[in-house]
């Protein structure tokens, strides 16, 4: 029954006429373009035109006769726009791409539209293959609910030229930017390492979109699987870059076929597992038709590891999919990286064939279907009323349109019913966890952060000075092989054999020379990426992602106020919860690797050892001046403003200090023995 409701609404909404339909006011916000001149959308070129977004808030209603009202205008200005998707095309009802312009209608307007952070870049999603019109918001919503990104989707309803066109996602378009796929965007002149490292995003796919296919790579049965750049644009790549990301590729096919789960050598130390695992999580929940073989993503920050997603294309799902085209592969019972169609590349069945990759996808199933988890049947099915609840108003006026959702109640409960058989058969076939569920992780902890320096010198950008401690809180040496920090923005990944001595600390510096300019000590490495001036959430983790440290700060309170002020984040002990904002304190101890501090002849002291009055000359004026012990602890700051200063040390104890001269240009330390 089910089947012959599917194929007669997408009968009606592909070759059928549609019902003209008005709209005078919504619970969703309200999306109205007009065209210059009323020039029909086509899919190439772009055609110019003006959109209004009427919100008037959560839980107010919104009426089209506010489009002439600035105070419930959401944007309102320049767009270009164009018809988007490649089956979606022979539908009657269209996808929309456009970008958000400056008046010039040439400049980019990065703007917040209803919430979703800043850019230019939107798509507006028709759920065209989807009669329930959930599928792709309910999976994007999963996804950031356990901890990927997916784009941001809003329900809305739209008007185009006076015309109402039904119900729609306003979504963001996948692509590089801090809040999207949080990667550096790669350029024409990045050929060289580290620079060549990234960042890429790279997407399996079909090619109608008119892009190249930059490579294959084959499936189980030695079909090719077509990959596309997306960053740098086709047009764009290299030939260094794209040997350098397809390169990625072949190593990760080439150690997952040999079953390579070496930390060092295999599959462990060139993808981000945690990513590999949470996409096949959400492919598979929904046993998505498309999954592996099209609109696939997976991108790579500069020297960071590759990782898989985000998810797009999650209308083929929960048992939907192309009735009308002869095809049924979205079920409750297969894995559709081996059903025999759409596997897309090999990797993933081996990936899901080896026993280490297998048992931490078990391991992480088995944690989101638990009560009050994101994948929990119950938890679903409370997101899925919500979100029907949201849009049961425009529901109707999408059916009475376009005629392509039938009994919408009971898609929804045939939606619930698939969802309960599939979440138990995963359950069921995807095996044991108990040898990865109580893996020992080395107890690193991250011990202090210096995420916002202050301005103090021309040399250097101030985010070059930020910086990492992280503590050996043990009596044991420990192999550092394999950890890095996971997730996307701070980018690194600790060397092949490097180690850490019992009871010591590293500093991991965003700008080697700067570190050593302003500390005069050698940090161990530096990190690529900078850390967030705001709040920034850092997971230390083995190459299998297990979690080894995680510390979520914040630039607020109860977080102490280490706020581009010269201060850093210090955990007060390392046997304390570094979680807990309690437990931390703001610091400006003098950093010192050693006692070796370089002769500079543009800054005098003397005498040399002291026991009065210390003298210090500086060739360039002396802004401030600060006295730390040999622990380097802040005794004394003074502000000079002079070339010339005499520091009183009478009241000091006999021993070794550090003094810290900063001028217009530079920043001096200097060690004094007082006697």
């Amino acid at each position: 029954m089910k089947r012959t409701i599917i194929i007669t609404s997408f009968f009606i909404i592909i070759c059928g006429s549609i019902s003209a339909q008005s709209l005078t006011s919504s619970n969703l916000p309200i999306v109205i373009i007009n065209t210059d001149g009323g020039a029909a959308i086509v899919d190439n070129p772009r055609v110019l035109a003006t959109m209004k977004i009427i919100y008037r808030g959560p839980g107010e209603r919104n009426y089209v006769t506010d489009q002439n009202n600035t105070s419930y205008l959401n944007y309102n200005g320049r767009i270009d726009i164009e018809i988007r998707g490649s089956s979606s095309q022979v539908t009657l009802k269209k996808q929309y791409g456009f970008t958000t312009r400056m008046a010039d209608n040439i400049t980019n307007n990065n703007v917040s539209l209803l919430g979703m952070p800043a850019e230019n870049d939107w798509i507006l999603n028709g759920m065209v293959f989807d009669p329930a019109l959930i599928r792709d918001y309910l999976s994007f919503n999963l996804s950031r609910q356990i901890g990927e990104y997916a784009s941001m989707t809003v329900y809305c309803e739209l008007i185009i030229n006076g015309n109402y066109m039904g119900l729609y996602l306003l979504e963001e378009k996948i692509k590089a930017d801090d809040n999207r796929v949080d990667i550096i965007k790669i350029t024409s002149t990045d050929n060289i390492l580290p620079e060549l490292s990234g960042g890429y995003i790279t997407k399996a796919d079909k090619t109608t979109g008119g892009d190249p296919v930059a490579w294959t790579l084959n499936n189980y049965y030695g079909w090719g699987v077509d990959y596309i750049h997306v960053l740098p644009k086709p047009e764009d790549v290299t030939s260094s870059q794209n040997n350098y990301i397809h390169n990625q590729f072949n190593i990760l096919a080439t150690t997952a076929q040999a079953g390579n789960y070496s930390v060092s050598s295999g599959f462990p130390a060139v993808i981000d597992i945690p990513s590999f695992i949470d996409f096949t999580i959400i492919s598979e929940l929904g046993s998505n038709a498309d999954a592996y073989q099209f609109s696939t993503y997976f991108h790579k920050d500069r020297n960071g590891k590759l990782r898989a997603g985000p998810i797009w294309d999650n209308d083929l799902t929960y048992g939907n999919d192309l009735f009308f085209w002869g095809f049924d592969r979205s079920h409750t019972d297969i894995w559709q990286f081996s059903n025999g169609d759409n596997e897309g590349s090999r990797f993933w069945r081996d990936l899901f064939n080896n026993s280490q990759f297998r048992c931490y996808l078990s391991k992480r199933w088995n944690e989101l279907i638990q009560p009050g988890q994101p994948l929990n049947l119950s938890s679903l099915e409370t997101f899925i009323d919500q979100t029907v609840a949201t849009i049961s108003e425009a529901v109707v006026r999408e059916n009475a349109l376009w005629g392509n959702v039938g009994d919408h109640a009971q898609r929804i409960a045939e939606i619930k019913t698939w969802l309960s058989a599939r979440i138990s058969w995963i359950t069921t076939n995807l095996g044991s966890y108990s040898a990865c569920s109580n893996v020992s992780v080395p107890p690193l902890v991250i011990s202090k952060i210096m995420y916002n320096p202050e301005k103090n010198s021309l040399l250097h950008n101030d985010n070059d000075f930020e910086f990492l401690e992280i503590t050996n809180n043990s009596d044991q040496t420990i192999d550092l092989t394999g950890i890095y920090f996971s997730g996307t923005g701070l980018v690194y990944q600790f060397p092949v054999n490097s180690t850490l001595a019992p009871d010591s600390s590293i500093y991991l510096a965003a700008d080697t020379s700067a570190f050593k300019a302003k500390y005069w000590a050698v940090p161990f490495d530096q990190f690529t990426r900078h850390l967030s001036n705001n709040n920034q959430n850092l997971v230390l983790s083995d190459a299998f992602g297990n979690v080894i440290d995680n510390v979520h700060y914040y630039d607020t309170l109860p977080w102490p106020d280490a706020d581009n002020n010269g201060y850093y984040l210090k955990l007060t002990d390392p046997d304390l919860d570094n979680s807990l904002a309690e437990n931390w304190t703001a610091s400006n101890d003098l950093i010192l690797s050693d006692d070796q501090i370089p002769v500079d002849l543009s800054l005098q002291f003397y005498p040399n050892p002291v026991h009065d009055v210390l003298k210090i000359k500086s060739v360039s004026e002396i802004n401030t001046l600060s006295l730390y012990d040999i622990y380097g602890r802040l005794l004394l700051i003074k502000d000079v403003n002079c070339d010339t200063y005499e520091l009183d040390m009478r009241q000091l104890t006999a021993g070794i200090y550090f003094i810290k001269v900063i001028t217009y240009r530079r920043i001096l330390i200097g060690k004094i023995v007082k006697y």
